[in-house]
């Protein structure tokens, strides 16, 4: 086995470089055509092994014929890796920057200013300046107040709640009642004008929020065909997060409780988005992704499945980091195909940045990678090879092509920080899926350079453009990077 600092040591000698550092995107794909819609569905704790077209659907008691159909009219990812928890991961979809980068590095729980500042640039932002309707509709997480919500953070509309469905158990508390905690709301709110609060977010509204983010998403879809813009609406609906409860037309669809039951609704509502995306249309010019935050819930009743891997979210684990990851864009990604390449959440930003014709920022570090050549089969390789696995503010493992070079004990609790190795440990993830049985002796201390090699650029790259501390105020200005 190797100890860190002797290969810090040798990766240092290297003169390691950023590779993270901004830069502008290369020519469009759609310089000579019409801009595709994107409709972005993002699933909330939806492990890897629920779904039918992953190992899951009918032997979870869920069938899921939409998603698996999806999959066979697009491209599948089997190494599609996020952050390990709700509010990192929907941070680095939307910046293309891992979380540390934008003090959004773990889940708010209150009592402090939160989310993002209004300094980030987020998808929704990026595509609205070439021209897009943007839209959200479901769980933000990604701020509380008024200024950083996503009416003020790039989308022209918005529906849905601030924080998180653990919050629906409240009003149901009767402490929560005596002691006067204010209850989270529903919410709506159009680009220029404040947020307004509708319903108390409940048990009640907890069932039925999935079927009006499908609504309202149907909706804006309508209406913006309509016009002579394109549209992107990211859709982060609430299903399958504890509580685990479906709406009253699923309860008690499948016979194997709610859990399953609200996987066949989820699946219910992609094919009404899926439905309507036809019945409009213009199937042939939207693309169409389906993902997950993290991995699965690890809490019973409502526990998940990682499927093959192992491990739940909060850990850097692969039943963490590996969701499913479907897209769809007919006659331009090729229908049926599968890939095992690696590819992280941060890449659709730069993606989508291409494909509409947007530049990324330069002058802050974006992680994401333009990945459009690989999607669309004009390469048979990711142009990553591998990525820092960040739980929190930790650098807890680097995943590099089949290996995974870990830092951290896998062994605790949500809450409380994980042991630090005396020495790293190395696991093929090919032979080895669930990480138990680790590469040891000296003839194995070949895989550590080029996973120490992403370590060290990523640590450069923190110097060179600092991150930002959670609670920063707005207006935020970023220091001069350092050459």
């Amino acid at each position: 086995m190797f100890r860190l600092p002797v290969l810090r040591t040798f990766v240092a000698m290297l003169g390691a470089l950023a590779t993270v550092s901004a830069f502008g995107a290369p020519t469009p794909v759609t310089a000579h055509q019409e801009k595709p819609n994107i409709v972005f569905i993002l699933m909330d704790n939806l492990g890897y092994g629920e779904p039918g077209v992953y190992g899951g659907g009918i032997t979870r008691g869920a069938p899921t014929p939409r998603v698996d159909q999806l999959a066979s009219e697009g491209m599948r990812l089997t190494n599609f890796n996020v952050e390990a928890q709700c509010t990192p991961s929907r941070s680095a979809i939307l910046t293309g920057r891992f979380a540390i980068r934008s003090g959004t590095q773990s889940i708010p729980i209150g009592g402090g200013l939160d989310g993002l500042t209004r300094w980030e640039i987020t998808t929704a932002k990026l595509l609205s300046g070439v021209g897009y309707a943007t839209a959200c509709f479901g769980k933000w997480h990604l701020g509380s107040e008024q200024g950083r919500l996503p009416n003020e953070q790039g989308f022209d509309e918005w529906y849905g709640i601030p924080r998180t469905t653990d919050e629906a158990f409240w009003p149901t508390d009767p402490a929560a009642k005596a002691a006067g905690v204010p209850f989270m709301h529903i919410m709506e709110g159009r680009k220029g004008e404040k947020s307004r609060e509708l319903a108390v977010y409940d048990l009640e509204q907890r069932r039925l929020i999935d079927a009006e983010i499908t609504r309202r998403t149907i909706d804006f879809m309508k209406r913006t065909a309509a016009s002579a813009k394109p549209f992107y609406v990211y859709v982060p609906f609430t299903q399958v997060h504890f509580p685990t409860l479906p709406n009253p037309a699923f309860t008690g669809r499948t016979g194997f409780g709610d859990f399953a039951d609200s996987v066949v609704e989820m699946d219910a509502h992609v094919g009404e988005i899926l439905d309507a995306i036809e019945d409009l249309h213009i199937r042939d010019n939207t693309i169409v992704v389906f993902t997950s935050d993290n991995g699965p819930e690890a809490t019973w009743p409502w526990q998940g499945s990682s499927g093959p891997w192992r491990g739940y979210y909060f850990t850097h684990m692969e039943g963490s980091l590996r969701v499913p990851f479907i897209i769809r864009w007919p006659g331009h990604i090729p229908a049926g195909r599968v890939s095992n390449e690696i590819v992280h959440e941060v890449d659709t930003f730069s993606t989508f940045a291409r494909i509409a014709g947007a530049q990324t920022p330069k002058d802050r570090a974006i992680d994401g990678v333009d990945q459009t050549d690989f999607l669309l089969g004009k390469s048979d390789k990711s142009n990553r090879e591998g990525f820092p696995v960040l739980v929190a503010d930790r650098i807890e493992a680097v995943k590099w092509r089949n290996w995974k070079i870990v830092f951290y004990d896998e062994e605790r609790d949500w809450w409380t920080p994980p042991v630090k190795l005396g020495q790293p440990k190395a696991f093929d993830l090919i032979t080895d899926p669930k990480e138990e049985y680790p590469a040891t002796g000296i003839r194995s201390t070949w895989n550590a350079g080029q996973p120490m090699k992403i370590l060290a650029e990523f640590e450069e790259s923190l110097k060179r453009f600092p991150p930002i501390a959670p609670g920063t105020p707005d207006p935020y200005t970023p220091p001069k990077a350092k050459p």
